[in-house]
């Protein structure tokens, strides 16, 4: 091999290669030996030491880094194979990527997997990929060699920082060790920042390994309560730039093919604080003469299947976020802005590309008949769910007077009409809290309060209600595959366990071969009156199923509907869109209909987009509990009144009447005296003095600890309980210290 950039001593004397020509030597010989080295250089002898120590040195200040055996790579150089994961989607269709092991200050290179690679088409963002890398005038590509999968779990924490090390201090609740973090691995955090770790696969001594991969912000700042459950969940929360780069192209939607519907006063009712508005509303009495005190109505809901094609880049991001996300703070949205609060809303005084629902209705509520259309219309008013009910209760402001004759009073008479078959199908009829949390200007929970219940929220869900009922009617009239909106009946199981739980309140849940929501709500009306209808209301809702999507249509339990699709919300729901593109496919109303790709992957992206709907349910719920612990935080030592929300064998879970905060009071604060858990009766009794916690019981508790970062509160009991007898009943102990008889049997 020839002699390179050698000094001009012999080979003998010392003198060996400059540390840039060795560094630039490993950029283009990534992976080669110290031997490779050598050769190349053609240093013998003596020289051989002073490359060893030369190599130790750019070692240990991390210049060069050592792979498997006595392999070396300049650190911020990739070798010829390496794992990397999927982060972004290029606008020209390609994937790019990052890899996985970096090591270098410098941000990694973004890396394009190139069109063709053989599973390129098959991976989705956080997926990694065994890849071969070239490199071109400093530009990586690479080419698939095996799909490894999805990124392991990443953890979010606290981190600390101690000395040169690290420890991340995982914020879920259940999480039992900490990880220690060393300090190549830090990506430069500061101590109590939150961080998202990803833990290593090594197994060693001690506390498990982990490095930092992205730095969410302080522990002290209120935004960052709803970023840890963003990253806790694993939830989109940054469009690929190539998502963004489609939707500034789209334009606003003009007449063409559509039926004007601009003169039709429609109106949108929503929160005060909505961002965007998916549907609007209108009625009046049907002037057929064979429908006599009927109903015509239209429910207009924003046309996102105009601007949302199938597998474009839109579509695509759409499909991996499900749903959009609520946090107190902010809004995780499914489209990008210029879409979800723009293009697509239905703002007041625009002209917006709608799929109209004309609905009409008999004078008994029944729904005789409906069709769908595209449609162009302008909403007359933005009204609030407040501005319209005290319209309606006779106080119009400024705004709702004008439109209280024409537009609202008729809106209600239809939902009177509707309110009649409603009650003939009996659909379960729940009453319980809602709690909404408001925020100060600075971000920190102003107060906690019941979320108030109208009659225009109810008025509008009917009519949501009516309409999604006629887009699966109307889809299956046509035999047109698409996703329901189903809630299987509660399971034997669960019917058994509450029908031991009313017994023991001498209730009888009728014994019948199906049960009904009419035979529930027979249960809950007697109960209205009792100090226990929020018991009964909350066993009942224990019992029921989770509602999800699937493409095989069971029926709707809860609401008593033999049919049901969610349409009214393809802004915020990916399942709503499926249900327009297969209208839109069934009915011929142009292009954005569902394809037969769509269709033969219905049962996947029914499950994907179940799964993500208990994501974002879990992650609001996440969000919740740490804003309400923050907010108690300042409360510690102070006494509130609540209610025994849960009963477990460990302890009580109590929920504040005040706020909804749920915290545990643990069952070693009970007293000195073994309890026994009645998972029956949802209660913990006491072996010796008979002592009772049931599930529903009025408590009074002090708070003794609020953990935001965790959402973690606990509770010391100050009154509650009832009186009993003493009795051993079907122990299932609470406590470790198991009397010896019994744990001399139990061996």
């Amino acid at each position: 091999m020839r002699k390179k950039e050698r000094g001009s001593s012999g080979p003998d004397d010392g003198d060996i290669i400059s540390r840039e020509a060795l560094l630039a030597f490993l950029g283009q010989n990534p992976e080669a030996t110290k031997r490779d080295i050598a050769r190349h250089f053609d240093i013998r002898g003596g020289g051989k030491i002073a490359l060893k120590r030369m190599i130790a040195d750019l070692s240990q200040e991390g210049t060069v880094k050592r792979q498997r055996g006595k392999k070396l790579l300049h650190a911020g150089h990739l070798p010829e194979v390496t794992v990397l994961e999927v982060t972004d989607v290029d606008a020209e269709d390609g994937l790019l990527c990052k890899p996985v092991n970096w090591d270098s200050e410098a941000p990694p290179p973004r890396i394009l997997l190139q069109e063709g690679s053989p599973e390129g088409r098959a991976l989705a963002i956080g997926d990694r990929v065994l890849a071969r890398l070239t490199q071109d005038h400093g530009a990586y590509t690479a080419k698939t060699i095996k799909k490894l999968g999805a990124a392991p779990n990443r953890t979010v924490g606290v981190f600390r920082k101690l000395g040169r090390q690290g420890r991340v201090e995982p914020v879920d609740k259940k999480a039992r060790q900490d990880f220690h973090v060393a300090e190549a691995d830090m990506a430069g955090a500061h101590d109590g920042e939150i961080v998202v770790i990803e833990p290593s696969t090594d197994r060693q001594l001690g506390l498990p390994r982990a490095r930092i991969i992205e730095r969410i912000g302080k522990s002290s700042e209120p935004k960052t309560i709803s970023l840890i459950a963003v990253h806790a969940h694993g939830i989109p929360d940054q469009f690929p730039q190539a998502v963004m780069d489609e939707a500034e192209r789209a334009r606003p939607a003009t007449l063409d093919n559509r039926t004007d519907l601009r003169k039709v006063p429609l109106v949108t009712i929503d929160p005060p604080d909505a961002r965007d508005h998916d549907d609007a509303v209108w009625a009046a009495p049907d002037e057929d003469p064979k429908n006599k005190g009927g109903y015509n109505a239209i429910v207009a809901i924003a046309d996102v299947a105009h601007y949302v094609k199938p597998d474009s880049h839109i579509d695509r991001e759409a499909l991996r976020r499900g749903n959009s996300v609520y946090f107190p703070d902010r809004v995780v949205p499914m489209l990008p802005e210029k879409l979800s609060a723009d293009l697509c809303s239905l703002k007041e005084g625009k002209d917006r590309a709608i799929l109209a629902c004309h609905l009409t209705f008999a004078a008994d509520g029944r729904l005789k008949s409906h069709r769908f259309e595209r449609a162009l219309m302008r909403s007359a008013a933005r009204l609030t769910y407040n501005e319209a009910q005290e319209a309606l209760d006779g106080k119009p402001n400024e705004k709702t007077g004008p439109l209280l004759k024409d537009i609202l009073k008729p809106l209600e008479a239809c939902y009177r009409l509707m309110c009649k078959a409603r009650d003939r199908r009996s659909p379960l009829d729940l009453d319980l809290p809602e709690h909404k949390i408001e925020l100060g200007p600075d971000g920190r929970v102003k107060s906690i309060g019941v979320r108030e219940r109208l009659d225009t929220h109810r008025l509008i869900e009917e009519f949501m209600i009516q309409a999604n009922v006629a887009a699966a009617e109307a889809l299956e009239a046509k035999r047109c595959p698409l996703v329901y909106r189903v809630h299987a009946p509660p399971s034997p199981e669960k019917l058994l366990s509450l029908s031991d739980f009313l017994g023991t309140m001498k209730i009888n849940l009728p014994k019948a071969q199906t049960i009904t929501t009419a035979m529930l709500n027979l249960i809950l009306k007697a109960a209205e009156d009792t100090p226990n209808r929020e018991l009964i209301n909350v066993v009942t809702l224990r019992s029921q199923s989770q509602a999800e999507y699937n493409p095989e249509n069971i029926g709707h339990f809860g609401l008593a509907l033999k049919r049901y699709a969610h349409f009214t919300s393809p802004i915020r729901r990916y399942a709503d869109l499926i249900v327009h593109r297969a209208l839109v496919r069934s009915f011929g109303l142009g292009e954005g209909g569902l394809t037969d790709r769509e269709i033969d992957r219905l049962r996947k992206t029914a499950e994907d987009i179940s799964a993500f709907e208990r994501r974002a349910m879990a992650a609001e719920r996440d969000s919740n509990d740490r804003y309400i612990a923050a907010f108690m935080s300042d409360r510690v030592g102070a006494t509130f009144d609540g209610r025994i929300s849960g009963v477990t064998r460990f302890g009580l879970f109590v929920r504040l009447s005040e706020t909804g905060a749920d915290g545990l009071v643990p069952v070693r604060s009970l007293g000195r005296e073994f309890f026994n858990h009645n998972e029956r009766s949802h209660s913990l009794v006491g072996e010796k003095t008979g002592t009772t916690y049931r599930l529903g019981d009025k408590v009074k508790v002090r708070v003794d600890e609020a953990t935001p970062l965790t959402g973690g509160l606990r509770f010391t009991l100050i009154e509650g309980g009832q009186a009993g007898s003493p009795t051993r009943g079907p122990a299932r102990r609470t406590r470790d210290a198991t009397p010896p008889r019994a744990a001399k049997r139990r061996r």
